[in-house]
């Protein structure tokens, strides 16, 4: 079945809005989705069957309907995700209201804009390349509507609408060089995906990012070399309340004195995070700043809380790139160095909670002596008992509030935070201040591009605890049930799934490939897109010779590159213009050589034409003929016009030719 201009035109635009309601369906409702679906589809089933539309009273019920649905599913009518509801539907009712070339521009004005709000949610590389291959889509169906008479091919459209995007490059990279980078409408999330460690903590939440093996951050040095795998800690948020099944953060209480003291090397690097589910941004131990002090950093405000953490208003799920200093840990003291209301919080338990744990921890410490030797025979015990890390210890306090004691008395299995949280119950047992903190440990073996790449499946739990005269000191008891975890620094590796263990089959190497291709290239796309801000715009100017960059000087770069744009804009029109007018300056010339022979010739008659005037005004048989072959030339069945720079060249050059053949036949009447 062959089908109609209006039909192939139809569906084509039918699957172009299609590709731009996709990436938003899992993002509305159910309900508003399926309905979304059913109207293409009704649309598609109208094209195929050439049947009416629908009456306008039938598209206006469901219109009102979805705008009920969208109050009662989001609760209000103003705002992103009900917007976006009402917008991916009324696009696709919209194809059933298409009676003339208006209602396709709706359409066309209605899909660009859906397609711009995926930039709401994300600026993944996918996303930017489903943007163009959308916009392309519409563009191509917006020249077919402009092209009403024949049947003009998809192909030409396509290359049509490709050649007008190419144009728009220009302005684009120029706008997005140039434009001012104002913090608040440049907040827009890049991931709202985002995963990795929260601000709380429960057993379990650290072993379901253990098979995780999306990019959490990537780190390179700038002055100094990172840590070794056993010593890569990255600080994060610092856990002190527990009430028996999570842990999570205390309450601001007065900073310690001599909270920090730093000596030795430092080291300088620079960072790329993720969106975060945290509100702290993780750090290399140790970081100095003080308690109370400020960092601001892109849009954000950190403050250093009195456990050393640097803390944002709010989560963090927006990309970041900064640049940190951290100390080796042989070069910090963390204080306080002696008694401090300030740890009265960290020896604080849920009371008649764990109880085993509690006498076990109380008699082992009257056994060791001192609280140094205490927190090592801990350590030893967890070493030398029967215990296991594993991703799978099955669910503990579910049926009895003592999950601590099933855990390191009954079952003995556990991942990293089932043994920071018991390492940190026993040793506040026995009155020693301690508390658990989250963050990343250990990185990929092999760097990218020179950054070092840490996953959510480095994602790890330990312990910190306090000494007199020592102050805060870290103990990870997970590197003495699984020593090689901390050691080696390496994540556990992921199960492989179908598609995976196809490929891995055939060449074992190439997933790893593959992977690291993608990656690299979203590096980039992180390095050279998502991370151009107003610092980087002043140090393009820095670059182009400006002693002092600032928005008067980005005004001047962005006003002198549109002149030179302008400027070349119209040579190229006007390059275009004589190129297109080649044929009109050809006869020209051959028309004023006849004039300057006295030969009768008007300027709109045609070649053959001035060959008549030429025989009967006794003129020679070749300039007649050579008037004969221009005609032939110009407007005979096979004449082509000479669409690419090669077909010009040879045209001209064919030209130049019968100019001398048409000069030598005129010499011949002198």
């Amino acid at each position: 079945m062959t089908l109609s201009r209006e039909q192939r035109d139809t569906g084509f635009l039918i699957g172009v809005v299609a590709l731009a309601i996709g990436p938003h369906l899992w993002r509305v409702p159910l309900w508003a989705a399926a309905l979304a679906l059913a109207l293409l589809a009704w649309r598609a089933a109208l094209a195929w069957r050439t049947k009416a539309l629908p009456a306008r009273w039938v598209l206006l019920l469901i219109a009102v309907a979805a705008a009920v649905g969208a109050k009662l599913s989001h609760g209000v009518l103003v705002g992103r995700a009900s917007g976006l509801t009402l917008v991916s539907i009324l696009l696709a009712l919209k194809l059933l209201e298409m009676h003339g070339r208006r209602d396709a521009f709706v359409v066309f004005f209605l899909g660009f804009f859906l397609v711009l709000t995926q930039f709401l949610y994300s600026q993944a590389l996918w996303v930017a390349a489903w943007t163009l291959l959308s916009v392309w889509g519409l563009l191509t169906a917006l020249v077919l509507a402009q092209m009403p008479l024949g049947q003009p091919s998809l192909k030409i459209a396509a290359r049509e609408a490709a050649r007008t995007t190419a144009y728009g490059l220009p302005v684009m990279v120029l706008l997005f060089l140039l434009f001012p980078r104002i913090g608040p409408l440049w907040g827009v999330p890049s991931h709202t995906g985002s995963a990795g460690l929260s601000d709380e903590m429960s057993f379990g939440d650290v072993s379901t990012l253990a098979l995780d093996e999306r990019i959490a951050l990537r780190l390179r040095p700038i002055e100094g070399r990172l840590p070794p795998p056993g010593q890569f800690y990255l600080r994060g948020r610092v856990l002190t309340v527990f009430d028996g099944q999570a842990w999570k953060p205390a309450n601001a209480v007065a900073a310690p004195p001599e909270a920090l003291v730093l000596s030795g090397g430092v080291l300088r690097y620079e960072m790329m995070l993720e969106p975060l589910r945290a509100s702290v941004l993780p750090v290399l131990e140790h970081s100095p700043g003080q308690p109370g002090e400020t960092w601001q950093l892109e849009g954000l405000t950190l403050q250093r809380s009195p456990d050393l953490s640097w803390v944002a208003p709010r989560p963090m799920t927006e990309t970041l790139r900064v640049e940190a200093v951290a100390v080796p840990p042989s070069g910090v003291q963390r204080g306080p160095f002696d008694e401090h209301p300030s740890l009265r919080a960290a020896r604080v338990l849920p009371p008649g909670l764990n109880p085993r744990m509690r006498d076990w921890s109380q008699a082992l410490r009257a056994r060791a002596g001192s609280d140094a030797a205490f927190v090592q025979a801990v350590l030893s015990h967890i070493r030398q008992s029967p215990f296991a890390y594993t991703l799978n210890p099955g669910v503990y306090g579910e049926f009895t509030p003592h999950g601590i004691d099933e855990f390191w008395f009954d079952r003995r299995l556990g991942f990293c935070e089932h043994y920071a949280s018991a390492f940190v119950v026993a040793l506040r047992n026995a009155g020693v201040p301690a508390r658990v903190v989250t963050g990343y440990q250990g990185h990929d073996p092999e760097p990218q591009d020179g950054w070092t790449v840490v996953r959510n499946a480095n994602a790890h739990a330990w312990a910190e605890y306090w000494l007199p005269g020592q102050g805060w000191l870290r103990a990870d008891p997970t590197g003495a049930v699984a020593p090689e975890r901390v050691e080696r620094g390496l994540a556990l590796i992921a199960p492989t799934g179908v598609l995976r263990g196809a490929i891995d089959a055939v060449n074992p190497t190439l997933w790893a490939g593959v992977r690291r291709l993608a990656e690299g290239l979203d590096l980039r796309w992180q390095a050279w897109v998502l991370d151009y801000k107003r610092d980087q715009q002043f140090k393009l100017l820095d670059d182009l010779g400006f002693d002092a960059p600032d928005w008067t000087a980005l005004g001047q770069v962005a006003a002198g590159t549109i002149a030179l744009l302008a400027t070349m804009t119209l040579a190229w029109q006007r390059w275009q213009a004589r190129r297109r007018d080649a044929w009109p300056q050809r006869l020209a010339r051959v028309h004023a050589s006849l004039l300057e022979r006295g030969w009768p010739a008007r300027p709109n008659e045609a070649p053959l034409r001035w060959a008549q005037a030429v025989r009967e005004a006794g003129g020679p048989p070749a300039a007649a003929q050579a008037l004969v072959e221009l005609e032939a030339w110009r407007y005979g069945p096979e004449a082509t016009p000479a669409e690419g720079w090669r077909e010009r060249r040879r045209e001209a050059a064919r030209w130049r030719a019968w100019w001398r053949r048409w000069r030598q036949a005129l010499k011949g009447s002198a």
